[in-house]
């Protein structure tokens, strides 16, 4: 995890956490298409351009929940997690729209 805090140690914390946001956010949307592409490709299964949506919806949405993974471990340490929410956090990529609930409820200096 060296690498991970070197790599962000270079921006402020301000733009690591808004950055998490929008990650958090592109993830939740990205899967609601993926959601919507793996309905279209069970309907439709010879369909190219089903087949070509859900390749590339696919794609991106692993994009997004890679980095979000990735920006975890430096958000915990902006945030001071415990490890009970660091895990829960963790968890939450891999349930549909959790991230946003991480958004908007986990990752604030303001929570008791």
């Amino acid at each position: 995890m060296n690498f991970l805090e070197n790599l962000f140690s270079k921006y402020p914390k301000e733009k690591v956490i808004k950055w998490f946001k929008q990650i958090c956010l592109a993830e939740a949307i990205s899967w609601f298409f993926l959601f919507s592409a793996m309905i279209w490709i069970r309907t439709e299964p010879e369909n190219i351009l089903a087949i070509i949506y859900i390749s590339t919806i696919g794609s991106i949405h692993g994009l997004f929940f890679t980095l979000y993974l990735v920006f975890l471990p430096s958000i915990r340490k902006i945030f001071d997690w415990d490890d009970e929410d660091s895990v829960f956090a963790l968890i939450s990529a891999f349930f549909p729209f959790a991230t946003i609930w991480i958004d908007k409820k986990l990752a604030r200096f303001d929570r008791e």
